[in-house]
């Protein structure tokens, strides 16, 4: 893997970090192959590309901000 992989990589775990501990997520890590992120979301294993993961995770967040923010 190279270095902005990695980068990236790591940016996707902490965004998963963050969805796990708001609840919005079960579980999350490494996929099977290197270029693939496991999130579990309503139960379900999902492996997804880099890419998906990331816009995937960044769209739940944001949502759930959106709602916490509509609470207030």
């Amino acid at each position: 893997m190279n270095p902005s992989n990695t980068a990236f990589k790591d940016e996707i775990h902490k965004l998963a970090e963050d969805a796990f501990h708001r609840h919005l997520i079960s579980g999350y890590g490494d996929g099977e192959y290197a270029d693939k992120y496991q999130i579990v979301y309503q139960g379900k294993p999902r492996h997804l590309s880099l890419k998906n993961a990331y816009a995937f995770l960044a769209n739940l967040l944001k949502r759930a901000r959106s709602v916490r923010a509509g609470d207030r």
